[in-house]
């Protein structure tokens, strides 16, 4: 028997108006979306109740009338729009047959609606294994659902436009309806300066939001207009499972952990592994990709096509280390090496691709793969979620050494050493410690040490390991010094820290780090990136690490089961070991990124500069001009690094000037 799933756009409204116009302003919503669903498109309205669903499919498994969408479950009550897929829909489909459902068809549409119908929404929801964003309309009471996935991995923005209320996978949808009011959320803006990305559940414009992950929004017909989410509640909560796990902590050996986690990351490979269409893997020879492609390999009858980019930058370039991997696992394997001319030819692409302001440069290659890829396959597994989970990222160890080495000095003498530290330009830092260099093969290049020595000034005084964190994730330290307010009483930027999500009561900074990247960086970096750079090429990203199960267990793993001996991943490097051998993948993490810094001072500076001109920021008035072009000249001479700060304007630049004459640019300020 064949099943279906299917990746897709979804888009609709609550308004008032005839039923050929809600058809029409719908459908104009949809077609916004046809990167995310080439293969069929449906429209549903109910005029009386004013609402209106917008759908397109890229289908994955078994394109049939049964699949089509907005789907009606069987006994009329419910309609749905669902981006995503529940992965374990056969079970709750068996285990539904046995209380009295008939199906009409094969897809995992089908088995949610019926689902909702047996238990009701909630109690449906907690028992769905996928990642999905979804609209749910109840007929019966004229009620309208939103759902987004417990990880965010599928996005899902909304929000009150006037009278009327919008949804959709992406904002380009929401643009596109008559009632949309393009306003700059300032706050939002100056949180973009300071992290790169705009958390959730803030959008860059005002009264559109972005669903938080893990949570239900339900909106009767007819309901007046909200200025916010907080009719939002959450069916399953981060906070509450990392609580849970550190309240009742993982007792086995280190054998039995590492034997649990491998049983349940087979399990969600070769769940995300089921597709009638051609199937694939990214893979960058690091640990999280490795052990994707070698869970897959080993659970295939048949090599798992895999695929690498490269860069002739060896800095950047882990592809002969991908080639390693997938020769040693059988794979059939596809590498690209990329030119910088290829590569820059994405940038002007990434505005539309990502709707907002959006300052990973990482999208770039992430953006190359994906179409790469999508030449072969339709559906990609990806590691994405192991950094998160397990210890991954410098960060946390650094953070750690960090914070025992000075934690027993007072603030006023650290202060006292970061003033002295200072009083040096970097550029002496590199001549009198460069030469240790050649002595001392731990020590950084010599062009960066300079750099370091001043971030190691701006930590010393910091008062505690939360605000540790906050300066270690952020760009602009601060950005209200650089976004303009729009010229309203009290409406200046508010300082971001004060935004971002408290830290939980962990004992060990390292964890708590963790969790705080798990609900902001994650979903509204590192998993946009992911959907908007494969949804972009019409490619589906199925992220096994991901999984709420491996999500629940890792969250009770003590930290000496996560980072060791100064290495992160310790539990997942004991899973892969079983599979590849450590010579293989055991490395200094690179990452994935170009050569922003250098492309910035050579084939970008021309576009660099004519974004940045003075009199364009002052007439667009969103910024100061004087402190971006203080960074930029220091930039350009070399003396200083500031590509992440640069790569944060020069993003909200593009993106300004790529809107449609529906952008109201407001002279909203004076530098």
């Amino acid at each position: 028997m064949r099943y279906s799933y299917s990746m897709c756009g979804i888009a609709g409204f609550l308004g008032q108006a005839a039923e050929e116009e809600l058809r029409a302003q719908v459908g104009r919503m949809a077609g916004q979306l046809v990167h995310r669903g080439p293969d069929d498109c449906g429209a549903w309205v109910d005029a009386a109740a004013g609402v209106a669903f917008g759908f397109r499919r890229l289908a994955i498994v078994d394109l049939s009338p049964a699949g089509h969408q907005p789907m009606l479950s069987a006994n009329g009550r419910y309609v749905i729009i669902f981006n995503g897929e529940v992965y374990n829909f056969r079970q709750l489909r068996v285990e539904l047959e046995a209380r009295g459902h008939d199906f009409r068809g094969h897809s995992d549409t089908e088995v949610m609606l019926e689902a909702v119908s047996e238990w009701g929404l909630e109690t449906a929801l907690r028992k769905f294994v996928g990642m999905f964003a979804f609209a749910l309309w109840d007929r019966r009471e004229r009620r309208l659902h939103l759902v987004r996935d417990r990880l965010g991995i599928k996005p899902l923005y909304c929000g009150w436009q006037g009278q009327t209320f919008l949804f959709g996978s992406e904002l380009k949808a929401l643009r596109v309806h008559p009632a949309f009011n393009a306003q700059i959320n300032r706050d939002a803006l100056a949180l973009y300066l300071h992290l790169g990305y705009i958390p959730q559940p803030y959008s860059i414009y005002q009264g559109i939001w972005k669903l938080p992950p893990g949570h239900l929004l339900s909106l009767c017909a007819g309901a007046e207009a909200a200025a916010d989410l907080s009719a939002a509640v959450p069916y399953w909560s981060a906070q509450e499972v990392f609580e849970n796990g550190a309240a009742r902590p993982f007792r086995g050996s280190e054998v039995e952990a590492a034997k649990e986690l491998d049983q349940l990351l087979r399990e969600s490979v070769r769940l995300r592994m089921i597709a009638d269409v051609p199937l694939g893997a990214f893979l960058s020879g690091g640990l999280d990709s490795s052990l994707v492609v070698a869970l897959m390999q080993a659970q295939s009858h048949q090599p798992v096509k895999t695929f690498t980019i490269g860069f002739a930058e060896q800095e950047f370039n882990e592809a002969a280390y991908a080639k390693t991997v997938a020769r040693h696992l059988g794979t059939e394997h596809t590498e690209l090496y990329v030119t910088p001319r290829q590569a820059l030819d994405v940038i002007p692409k990434l505005p539309v691709l990502f709707d907002e302001p959006f300052a990973d440069s990482s999208q770039i290659p992430t953006y190359l793969v994906s179409a790469m890829t999508r030449r072969h396959v339709t559906v990609s597994l990806s590691g994405d979620g192991g950094d998160e989970l397990f210890g991954g990222y410098q960060r946390y160890r650094h953070a750690r050494q960090f914070w025992a080495a000075v934690k027993w000095a007072p603030q006023s003498a650290r202060k006292a050493a970061a003033k002295l530290i200072r009083v040096f330009p970097p550029a002496t830092y590199d001549r009198l410690l460069g030469g240790l260099a050649p002595y001392l093969p731990g020590l950084a290049r010599p062009s960066t040490l300079g750099e370091r020595m001043h971030r190691l000034a701006e930590v010393l005084a910091i008062r505690n390991p939360d605000a540790l964190y906050r300066h270690l994730i952020s760009f602009w330290k601060s950005p209200a010094d650089v976004v303009l307010s729009d010229g309203a009483p009290g409406s200046s930027p508010a300082p971001p820290a004060c935004r971002l999500l408290e830290p939980l009561p962990l004992a060990d900074i390292a964890q708590r780090m963790m969790f705080l990247d798990l609900v902001n960086y994650l979903p509204e970096d590192i998993l946009a990136k992911v959907d908007r750079a494969s949804m972009g090429v019409s490619l589906e990203a199925r992220l096994p690490l991901l999984d709420h199960r491996v999500v629940e267990f890792a969250a009770g793993l003590p930290i000496s089961l996560k980072i060791r001996a100064h290495q992160g991943k310790w539990l997942l490097r004991q899973v892969l070991y079983q599979y590849v051998p450590r010579e293989l993948v055991e490395r200094p993490k690179m990452g994935f990124s170009v050569p922003i810094e250098r492309w910035l001072r050579g084939p970008l500076r021309d576009w660099a500069e004519e974004l940045l001109n003075a009199d364009r920021l002052r007439h667009e008035g969103f910024f100061r001009p004087e402190p971006i072009h203080q960074l930029w000249a220091e930039h350009l001479s070399g003396r200083h690094n500031w590509q992440g700060h640069l790569w944060c304007i020069l993003m909200f630049q593009a993106w300004v000037e790529r809107q449609d004459s529906g952008f109201r640019i407001q002279d909203s300020g004076k530098a």
